[in-house]
């Protein structure tokens, strides 16, 4: 147990990496869907994105502050705080959404905001 999270074997690491690299495996992923990702990178979803001009196999963007709170879809009868907050966001960030599916603020406008 010589490893920096000390309660867990050297074997028990070792599955879990190989059982997260099989789940981040792009060529097993589904182009344009979306997943919630469970990693170190402080985003919280991921996506293979195709589109025309992609690298082989796709593109893989990773989007989304983890642990943020979002405003999510429109609701009916939502406060004027988060209309505001979503109108921020699309604001702040529409010349990187208009860019299509290359980009992470596309991903996380679809679906985040």
């Amino acid at each position: 147990m010589n490893n920096a999270f000390g309660q867990f074997s050297d074997e028990t690491l070792a599955s879990f990496h190989e059982a997260y690299a099989e789940r981040m495996d792009k060529s097993k992923m589904e182009c344009n869907k979306p997943k919630r990702l469970n990693d170190g990178s402080g985003k919280s979803h991921v996506v293979k994105a195709c589109y025309p001009g992609a690298p082989e196999g796709g593109k893989l963007i990773k989007f989304g502050q983890k642990g943020a709170s979002t405003a999510g879809a429109p609701k009916e009868g939502e406060s004027d705080r988060m209309k505001a907050k979503r109108k921020s966001f699309k604001s702040r960030h529409g010349r990187n959404i208009a860019k299509g599916k290359s980009s992470a603020a596309f991903w996380s406008d679809r679906v985040k905001w």
